[in-house]
This record gives structure tokens, C-alpha cells and sequence, in this order.
């Protein structure tokens, strides 16, 4: 059922079909066509992928404001249920007809919504499926984080991402179905809090049995009386006591113990009405004065930015083994987490980070305008995002904003620091369990972390700004890196944990004509130097909670990456763990051996990797 292409992790059922594949693809560059009826089907198109992408088989990069797809599917025999139809993203918005009639219209770009089409099915063997997407490549007052509004790619934006972007899919479900569900860890009070919702159409008595286990051990068998379609629970969990058998059961990222879960609706008769699968786990999330703290205890975040692209497929994974291997290449790095910068990453990124232990730090991609437009649209697909992934473990903190963007007179304008103000407290009130950065970089004036993003390539200036000679105030109020106050007068707290949410940045490739970077080295050895004093001289800062390196893999013409875009390593990945993990040979025999037994390991994995991706 969990393969590696199921689009939801969180909630499992056997009974899906994906709808990847050719479709009937027309685009419409000025919106001259009214409804189906006009359409000319002239091309076709490999969904999920968008068709500014040379997987899709179109690779078209201009300006087009409307693409068209169809395609036709064979009904799955409902036995009495319902076919729900899933699209895990449409950029930007979508119009839906099945068999000719409008099912439903939905707006925003990163999110997934679907609809119940039980009713429009025909009593013929096959049915169609229309889809208008609507995407103004110049709009700048809807979120579209790097996609460019230029022409071509310039600077630190990419090739947009238009339409289709996500699998397609159909799931058949009962007539009563569990439809959502959160899961809320409390380690504190050792428990998980479960909240589904039910989908019925009838008033009728249902109990939800629910089975919590971790590897071959049960840790609850509940049922519960579902009371208006919704059931409101913790599960109090059998504490074990002392630290050696409780950090078995703690998720972290060197130990990412999961807790499977089976969800079981009942009738009145006891009678199975749905069953669903799932998982969570028990872990907590905060801030103590000036540290992050997983668990309890302080924790050094060392990160990397990753903006989530390939090469031929854009925003889209070429399969989703690749998101897997992703996982695995920032773990193997020496990485504990990841930053995904202005892109909603596929929920099966986040089932794999949560699995294989990396945390994630999940960011809103942005709106260029200050609108009221903008506010709405922005606000309304913020809450989505927190609806998808509030559940994941790996998820350390929310970012709303990046760099004031979509806030441009945040220093001088009250209502845009009211507006990054409510969504920080708005993201605190739909999940208090989680660090909010409410702008990351500069210009806090809400905020759990204080976000600094520096590029500065000395070293030593670097170790200076972040050393002992500062205390926090000074750097807050006087220190700029990025030309920016890092904090507004009005925030005026200086308690929170400092991260470096964004350096480095150095470019390493042969092309240097059509790349860039924020510095250039010409040679592998000058590159992982580089690399070296920087990270050292930040790991070395006594005001600094963590780190976050730019970035995992070169971006179009931004050729600062650790990685090349086809995820090959530009210096040997062992190099790069070692410097992210202090893992410094000792001097003694047996300590030297023990070194060179993981450096063995670690290059082994590599290695496969390396033959993973080649295949």
C-alpha cells in the first residue's frame, strides 16, 4: 500500500489509482477559449510534469496564461461507495469538469485539493476528466515563490511551474469515510492526541477503533464513540520511566522511532465501515532562552538549504525514489536537517524524512506584491499547508515569510508588520507544538528563532561578527549582513535562539559565463576549503543555535550547490560529512580505527547511491 509513489502518506487506503501519464494537453496563451467545447487538442503531455519541463514532452518556456488537459479513465466498480478524485497540485487555478459537467474550481499552487465525482460518473466503461489551469506568469500578488516572471531565469529565480505539477489520482471510499486526521504529540505528558474527521452522510452510531504500535509491540487498543463526525482524544501511552527505555520510543533524528497506527470505523453492528492506515510519533519541539531543543534537550541544528529541483523535471521528483534518495544524501552529508526554501515539498518528502530521521524546516513560498489580493491568497493557502504536514515529525518550524518578501516597507509600514504579526500568531494558534519564524533573514518583528542570512566569505570576518567579543544586542541593533536590521525596534526581545539560516553560497563549476554564485572558487580543493573555514568558523560561534548551508544541489544558473543538479557530488560527500560532524581521525589506534570504519560505512552508502541515481 506504501509504495513509493503513494501521493499521502499519512492516510492509507488500498483502494487508489493513479491517473500519470499522456494526457490530451492544449495550451491557451491569451485565455481566448471559453469553455471544452473550443478547445483544439493538438498536443499531448506526460502529467505530472509541468510543461515548462522536457520531461512533460512539451518543454515549453514562454508566457502562456492557460493549458488545458483531458484525459479519459475507466471507473473502478464503487460496490456502493464513493470515487473521490485527487490532484495534489495545480499551479495556479484549476477547473475541473467530469463528463461535461464543472466539479470544482480551486486556487492556489502548492497545495492539494479533490472532489467527490460518484455523482457525475456515466454508466459507460469509460469517463472524462478536463482540466483548466490558469496561471498568469506576471501576476507577482500570488504565492509562487522562485518561479520567474521574466522570460528567462535571472538571478535567484527559475523556470516557472505551471499547471499539473502532482500526481493525479483516484481513490474509492466508503459512503461513510474517515476523511482528515492530526496527530498532536505531548512528550511532556507522554501521549499522542488524535483528531480525525468523518465524513457521513448519515446519522448513525459509529465508533472508530484505533491500534498504536511500534515494531512488534502494542502500545494502545482503543475505541471510541465518534460524536458529530469527529472524535477529540489523547492517548495517555505507558511512560517507561528512566531515559534508556524512553529514547526508544522518542523520534529524533538518530533514532526516527515511527508509531504505526490503524484506523478502524465501526457501525453499530461492529460491522468494518473503513479502515485506514497511518503513523506518528512521540517527540517535542521548542526553545529554551537561546537554544532549539529536541526532546528535552538542546540540539545544534546543522542544515542545508534545499529548493526541491531536477534537472528535466523541475519542481516535480523525476519518480519518487528520487525524493528518498534526497533524504538520504543530506543524512549521508552530515546534515540533521534541511531548509526547503520556497516550495511545499512533496508529502512523500516528508513521510521519508520522517522516517529515515531529517529535520525539515517548512517554508511558504512567497508573493512579490503587498495587496489585498495577495493577504487573502497568501493567508487562505498558509492554512492548507498547516492542514497537509502539521502531522509530520519531521517538521521542526514554520516560516511564513522569507526575507520581507511580499512586505517590502516592513520597517516603515505598521499594517505590513501587523500582517507578518497575525500570520505568525495565527501559525501559532493552528499549531502550538512548533517554532514560528515569522520573516527569516532580517527584519523580525514576530518570531520562536531569529533567522540571519550572511553571505560574507571571509572566514574571519564571520567568526568575528558571531564571536565572543558580541553579546546578542549588539548583533541584533548594530551588525546588518544582509544591509538589513536583523530586528525591528518594536520586536524587542532578544531571547531567542540565533540561527544562520542562510550562508555560504560558493559556486563551483565549469561554466562560469552562464552561472553564478555569491563567491567563486576554481578548483575542488578550494571549494571544500572554503566550505571547511566557513562551516568552522560558524560551528565555532557561542551565539549561534545552528546553521543552515546554501545549498544542497546547483539551481539552474545558481551553481552554489554541494551537490550538481543531477545530484552528483562535487567533492567527495565523506569530505563534507566530516566537516559537518567534527568526525576528526584521532590520533590514538583504536579511536582512528573506529573513524576509519565509518568513513568505510559512509562511503559504501555513498557508493550506492551514486549507482542508484546512474540506473
Amino acid at each position: 500500500m506504501m509504495g513509493p509513489d503513494y501521493p499521502r502518506p499519512l492516510l492509507r487506503r488500498k483502494n487508489w489509482q493513479s491517473l500519470n501519464g499522456p494526457w490530451d494537453f492544449a495550451m491557451d496563451p491569451q485565455r481566448q477559449w471559453e469553455s471544452p467545447e473550443h478547445v483544439n487538442w493538438s498536443q499531448q503531455i506526460l502529467v505530472p510534469f509541468s510543461p515548462e519541463t522536457t520531461k512533460s514532452g512539451i518543454g515549453f518556456t514562454g508566457f502562456c496564461e492557460a493549458f488545458w488537459y483531458r484525459r479519459r479513465f475507466a471507473a473502478p466498480d464503487l460496490n456502493g461507495g464513493r470515487l473521490l478524485l485527487h490532484f495534489e497540485a495545480v499551479d495556479y487555478r484549476a477547473t475541473i469538469w467530469i463528463n461535461g459537467c464543472q466539479a470544482i474550481t480551486h486556487e492556489g499552487g502548492y497545495v492539494p485539493f479533490f472532489c467527490d465525482v460518484t455523482n457525475l460518473l456515466k454508466p459507460t466503461e469509460f469517463q472524462e476528466i478536463i482540466v483548466l489551469a490558469e496561471d498568469d506568469p506576471a501576476d507577482l500578488a500570488k504565492p509562487r515563490g522562485k518561479q520567474d516572471w521574466q522570460l528567462n531565469p535571472h538571478s535567484i529565480w527559475y523556470p516557472r511551474t505551471s499547471g499539473i505539477w502532482r500526481t493525479v489520482w483516484l481513490e474509492r471510499v466508503p459512503q461513510t469515510y474517515i476523511q482528515s486526521l492530526l496527530w498532536i504529540p505531548n512528550r511532556e505528558r507522554w501521549e499522542i492526541g488524535l483528531e480525525p474527521h468523518i465524513d457521513s452522510r448519515h446519522n448513525e452510531a459509529l465508533q472508530l477503533e484505533l491500534n498504536l504500535s511500534a515494531g512488534d509491540e502494542i502500545l494502545a487498543h482503543d475505541r471510541y464513540s465518534v460524536i458529530n463526525n469527529e472524535v477529540y482524544r489523547r492517548i495517555s501511552l505507558s511512560d517507561p520511566g528512566i531515559d534508556d527505555f524512553r529514547n526508544e520510543l522518542l523520534w529524533r533524528p538518530e533514532r526516527p522511532t515511527l508509531i504505526d497506527a490503524r484506523l478502524t470505523l465501526r457501525d453499530s453492528s461492529g460491522a468494518v465501515v473503513d479502515e485506514v492506515e497511518s503513523y506518528t510519533a512521540l517527540r517535542s519541539i521548542g526553545v529554551q532562552g537561546n537554544r532549539f531543543v529536541l526532546n528535552g534537550r538542546p540540539i545544534k541544528l546543522q542544515m542545508v538549504l534545499d529548493q526541491g529541483y531536477w534537472p528535466d523535471t523541475g519542481l516535480t521528483p523525476p519518480d519518487g525514489e528520487a525524493l528518498k534518495r534526497d533524504v538520504e544524501l543530506a543524512k549521508a552529508m552530515g546534515f540533521n536537517g534541511v531548509r526547503k526554501h520556497q516550495k511545499i515539498e512533496d508529502a512523500r518528502y516528508l513521510y521519508w524524512a520522517d522516517k529515515l530521521g531529517l529535520l525539515v524546516w517548512e517554508e511558504m513560498p512567497s508573493a512579490y506584491r503587498y495587496t489585498h489580493p495577495s493577504i487573502n491568497r497568501l493567508m487562505r493557502e498558509w492554512l492548507s499547508v498547516l492542514q497537509r504536514d502539521l502531522s509530520h515529525p519531521c517538521i521542526i518550524a514554520w516560516v511564513p515569510f522569507n526575507e520581507s518578501w511580499g512586505v517590502p516597507d516592513l520597517p516603515d509600514s505598521a499594517a505590513q508588520r501587523h500582517y507578518v504579526q497575525a500570520l505568525y500568531h495565527l501559525t501559532k494558534t493552528m499549531d502550538s507544538t512548533r517554532p514560528v519564524i515569522g520573516n527569516d533573514g532580517w527584519e523580525s518583528v514576530a518570531t520562536d528563532m531569529i533567522g540571519i542570512h550572511d553571505y560574507d566569505a571571509d572566514a574571519e570576518r564571520v567568526a568575528a561578527r558571531y564571536g565572543d567579543q558580541h553579546d546578542d544586542s549588539r548583533l541584533l541593533t548594530r551588525e546588518q549582513p544582509g544591509g538589513r536590521l536583523l530586528v525591528l525596534k518594536e520586536f524587542g526581545s532578544f531571547e531567542q535562539p540565533l540561527i544562520l539560516s542562510e550562508f555560504g553560497g560558493i559556486a563551483f563549476c565549469s561554466d562560469e559565463r552562464s552561472t553564478w554564485g555569491y563567491t567563486r572558487c576554481t578548483t575542488p580543493e578550494e571549494f571544500l576549503e572554503r566550505f571547511r573555514n566557513l562551516v568552522a568558523a560558524v560551528k565555532a560561534s557561542p551565539l549561534l543555535a545552528g546553521y543552515c548551508y546554501t545549498q544542497f544541489t546547483d539551481t539552474y544558473q545558481e551553481a552554489n550547490g554541494l551537490l550538481y543538479a543531477d545530484r552528483t557530488p562535487k567533492v567527495p560527500i565523506s569530505e563534507i560529512a566530516r566537516i559537518n560532524r567534527d568526525l576528526i581521525p584521532a590520533k590514538d589506534e583504536r579511536a582512528d580505527s573506529v573513524w576509519r570504519t565509518r568513513l568505510m560505512d559512509l562511503e559504501r552508502r555513498i557508493s550506492q547511491l551514486t549507482e542508484e541515481m546512474k540506473r
